[in-house]
């Protein structure tokens, strides 16, 4: 009688390294960086569950993926992927995945991008694209709800210049030759593409010796903090229009970014931002311009 201490164990994911150019070498592999929540696949003699980045089980929210992982031809596996809402031209859509998942569990899809064990064999020493041909020999034809993550060795600018052009989130590469590491790892790189877009500007943050940070808002909810990077000209009349327009802090401000260095400004003035896609929160973000209702400081 078999018992729970025979069963394949969670493996620590490994993490791709924020970067902000894509490799140019041939010796990368890259692939679509898919947004969704990242999930590890897992088949021993007990059936298969399905795990989160921190090994929570969430078979019972994943199902129809899971039924569908116990076809797979294979008595045992360990399969990384990530779990997305897909809508109905493939692009993963984020904001569908708590609905999908607790009302229509069969309209998620699972995309497999690594193998770490199958049927006996820890692969993790293998080359990343000799543990992707076999990843692909178990999962194809992959065009039901367990995908398969494509991807293309070498020209990292093209396919990300192609990628940021479908509106996507970014790319993940990943050295060709290299092994299966948990935890970040400087084999496994990420790359994301840019938006901008217009933010309301509700407090402005100076430091002797920093940068001068812009506190934003969408839709009254805070939501970061973006460098003002516009020419001096146009910070001046930011700091006169703040020496009129001095507000209370709105509600909802984390403590972390308050305090006697922030000037909160009231209502009417808007940032177009540059910032990272895909995020929660603005990451890496620059303030293009600076507008008030139906004026420009440009």
């Amino acid at each position: 009688m078999r018992n729970a201490e025979d069963r394949l164990k969670f493996i620590k994911p490994q993490e791709p390294l924020l970067v902000l150019e894509p490799p140019l070498s041939d010796d990368w592999l890259h692939e679509i960086k898919y947004d969704g929540f990242r999930t590890q696949l897992i088949r021993d003699w007990a059936g298969v569950r399905a795990l989160t980045r921190t090994g929570i089980d969430w078979s019972k929210r994943y199902w129809p993926i899971v039924d569908a992982a116990e076809k797979l031809p294979a008595k045992s596996f360990i399969i990384d992927g990530e779990m997305i809402a897909p809508d109905p031209d493939g692009r993963p859509n984020f904001h569908q995945m708590h609905s999908r998942m607790a009302w229509n569990a069969e309209l998620l899809a699972f995309v497999a991008f690594d193998i770490m064990y199958l049927d006996g064999q820890d692969l993790r020493a293998l080359p990343a694209i000799e543990r992707k041909a076999k990843l692909w020999n178990l999962v194809k034809p992959a065009d039901g709800i367990i995908q398969y993550s494509q991807h293309v060795e070498g020209n990292g600018a093209e396919f990300f210049a192609a990628v940021d052009k479908m509106g996507l989130e970014g790319i993940v590469s990943k050295r060709r030759n290299s092994p299966y590491r948990a935890g970040k790892s400087d084999s496994w790189v990420k790359v994301k593409c840019w938006d901008v877009a217009d933010f309301e500007l509700i407090g402005v943050k100076r430091e002797r010796g920093k940068q001068t940070q812009g506190l934003m808002a969408r839709d009254g909810k805070y939501v970061g903090t973006a460098v003002i990077a516009t020419n001096r000209s146009i910070k001046e009349r930011l700091l006169q229009r703040l020496e009129r327009n001095r507000a209370e802090q709105p509600a909802g401000v984390p403590t972390a970014v308050t305090g006697s260095n922030v000037e909160w400004v009231g209502p009417g003035m808007t940032a177009r931002v540059r910032y990272l896609r895909g995020e929660s929160k603005l990451r890496h973000a620059s303030v293009q311009d600076l507008r008030e209702i139906g004026d420009s400081l440009a």
